[in-house]
C-alpha cells in the first residue's frame, strides 16, 4: 500500500513566509530556508512552496530562493507561482525543484497542462485549484483566489487529469486557514472521479483532521500550513498518531 504524503506548505511573499485565513489577513511565519530544513529534518514527505503574489503581480517565481532550499532539504519538493510556459519551468527545475504548481495559467491557458506533461512528464506537473462554495457550488477561483474563474470545481479537475496533470492539489478556500478541518466531501468525490492523486489542502487544525482526510477523504496527501508553522501540530507526533490508527506513513 503506498504511504501517505505529509506536506508543509510555505506561502512565500517578499522573501517571506506568510499564512492567512481564507486567503487574506496575512501574517509572518518566518524565513522559508530555515523553515525547509526544520521540516525535512522533522520528517516531513514533501514540501511545497507557493510564491503567492507572483501571478498577481504578473512575474516569474524567483529562482534564487529555489536554488537555497535546495542546498538545504533532502525531500522532493514543489514550486509555484507566475509559471505561464515551459520556459518559466527549466530554471526552476535546474535550480532544484522536483515538481511544478501551477494554477492560474492552466485556468487562462489549459495547454499549458498538456505541454508541460509532454515537455517534462505527468509525474513534475501539479495543478493546484482553489475553490470556495458559491451558492452551494464549488467554483474555482484564480489570481491567489481573488477571482472567480466561472469553472466548477468537479468539471475542472476531471480535464486536468485527462491533459496529463500528474497530482491536483485541491484547497477550499472556505476552509483555508481555520483549522477546522479539511472538505472531506468535496476529497472524497475528487478521488472518485479521478485517477491521479489529489492532496488534500486547507483547514488542518488537529492530527483528527489528517486521518479524516485520508479516510473519509481518500487523499493520498495532506497539506497545512499555519497549524505547522506555528507550531500546533509537529510532525512526528503527526505521523505517530497516523500510524496508530492504521494509516501508512513513512517514519
Amino acid at each position: 500500500m503506498l504511504t501517505k504524503r505529509i506536506i508543509p506548505c510555505l506561502d512565500v511573499k517578499n522573501g517571506r513566509t506568510v499564512k492567512g485565513i481564507n486567503f487574506i489577513n496575512l501574517r509572518d511565519a518566518g524565513d522559508p530556508v530555515e523553515m525547509a530544513a526544520t521540516y525535512a529534518e522533522q520528517g516531513a514527505d514533501e514540501l511545497v512552496f507557493l510564491d503567492i503574489s507572483a501571478s498577481q503581480e504578473d512575474r516569474k517565481t524567483m529562482a534564487q530562493w529555489v536554488r537555497e532550499v535546495a542546498h538545504v532539504v533532502n525531500i522532493p519538493f514543489t514550486v509555484g507561482g507566475g509559471i505561464k510556459s515551459a520556459n518559466d519551468v527549466a530554471p526552476l527545475l535546474e535550480a532544484g525543484a522536483d515538481k511544478v504548481t501551477i494554477n492560474t495559467a492552466a485556468v487562462l491557458n489549459p495547454g499549458l497542462i498538456e505541454e508541460l506533461a509532454k515537455a517534462f512528464g505527468s509525474q513534475c506537473v501539479v495543478v493546484a485549484i482553489d475553490a470556495r462554495k458559491i451558492n452551494n457550488t464549488w467554483v474555482v477561483h484564480t489570481h491567489g483566489g481573488s477571482r472567480p474563474a466561472g469553472k466548477k470545481l468537479y468539471s475542472w479537475a476531471r480535464q486536468v487529469a485527462e491533459l496529463g496533470a500528474g497530482e491536483i492539489l485541491f484547497t477550499s478556500m472556505d476552509h483555508d486557514g481555520t483549522q477546522q478541518g479539511f472538505a472531506v466531501d468535496a476529497l472524497l468525490k475528487l478521488n472518485t472521479l479521478l485517477h491521479i492523486p489529489v492532496i488534500a489542502s486547507g483547514g488542518a487544525g488537529v492530527p483528527g483532521h489528517f486521518l479524516d482526510a485520508f479516510v473519509l477523504g481518500r487523499a493520498d496527501a495532506a497539506l497545512a500550513a499555519s497549524t505547522f508553522h506555528f507550531g500546533k501540530i509537529k510532525i512526528p507526533e503527526l505521523k505517530k498518531f497516523l500510524s496508530q490508527h492504521n494509516i501508512p506513513v513513512r517514519l
